[in-house]
């Protein structure tokens, strides 16, 4: 019987894919019937969910993450990375058969990457298997992709938010693949929208109009505020009230997997701190030119650090 400790009430919940990252370090990335060879290689705890939260986490802020691990090496790793770095395990979910999720990554000497996933036990999460108990009082749940079934179960967990928690969604390429309709039950009730610009134009089936007005669209519909993350170029942002475009700081990259969920990290917590649109995209951005300059999460910032940036 599983018991489940009601008193670790995180700020922010993350609920995604966990996987066991095994990066391999290449010169290029190689094209159809090409061939290369592998320089080294890297193995770390990710998903795209349980790097946003590890971040928080490493910021300060009380997290949780809803995912699924098997009873394997894999599953040890993941779960012994998410205790050390303080996320609550509260909502990890256990499965007798399986494997862990994994995530195959090619790094190129640009810090470049091409991924392959496995999503393991990932995809079997069940509504019955969250207790809502445990999430009922978090100020923000963060979504982001599976590849397969467990995406209706963040669809279904909608109804169980709580009104006051507010919904962040990265929805990957994954899930914009997926379609604006597909999507739609997440975007209707979205808070914080945080995607690239190359899924944003796929997203609403246009690749010529100007940033803003697809951002417009957006707010719009209903979401509140829209972060488009454009890698080295920086973010532009946009809610009701205010917008601003905030340039990337400039860092030797070593591994862009994780630039993305690390920005995440940077604009959550200072969307809980209060901070305006600008503020909160010149942190994200800080935090991921500290993150992508060494593998997995060895290089995501602490609190002190970010407190003697500013």
């Amino acid at each position: 019987m599983e018991i489940y400790d009601n008193d670790l009430n995180a700020e922010i919940i993350g609920f995604g894919a966990l996987n066991v990252d095994k990066l391999y370090s290449v010169d290029r990335i190689v094209s159809h019937d090409e061939e290369s060879f592998i320089k080294n290689e890297t193995v770390t705890p990710g998903g795209s969910a349980a790097n946003t939260i590890v971040g928080l986490a490493r910021l300060g802020c009380s997290t949780s993450i809803i995912g699924k691990i098997a009873e394997d090496e894999d599953g040890d790793l993941i779960e012994y990375n998410l205790a050390i770095n303080g996320v609550y395990t509260n909502n990890l979910i256990y499965s007798d058969n399986g494997s862990t999720g994994k995530c195959m990554g090619f790094v190129d000497k640009n810090g470049e990457r091409c991924l392959y996933i496995s999503p393991g036990v990932n995809d079997d999460i069940k509504i019955g298997e969250i207790n809502p108990l445990n999430i009922m009082r978090c100020k923000i749940m963060h979504y982001t992709s599976f590849v397969g079934d467990s995406f209706n179960t963040q669809i279904e967990l909608l109804e169980k938010l709580s009104k006051e928690t507010l919904l962040s969604f990265d929805p990957g390429m994954l899930y914009v693949e997926k379609g604006f309709e597909a999507l739609e039950p997440i975007l209707e009730r979205c808070d914080i929208l945080l995607i690239n610009e190359h899924e944003l134009r796929l997203l609403c089936n246009n690749s010529n109009d100007d940033l803003k007005e697809l951002c417009v669209g957006l707010l719009d519909f209903g979401i509140s505020t829209i972060v488009v993350k454009q890698g080295s170029k920086g973010a532009f942002a946009i809610n009701n009230s205010e917008e601003c475009f905030v340039e990337a700081f400039e860092c030797d990259a070593v591994d862009t997997t994780g630039a993305g969920d690390s920005f995440n990290s940077g604009f959550l917590y200072s969307f809980l701190k209060g901070y305006n649109l600008e503020k909160s995209c010149k942190i994200g951005n800080w935090v991921a030119s500290r993150a992508i300059q060494g593998f997995g999460m060895e290089k995501f910032p602490t609190a002190k650090e970010l407190e003697e940036f500013f």
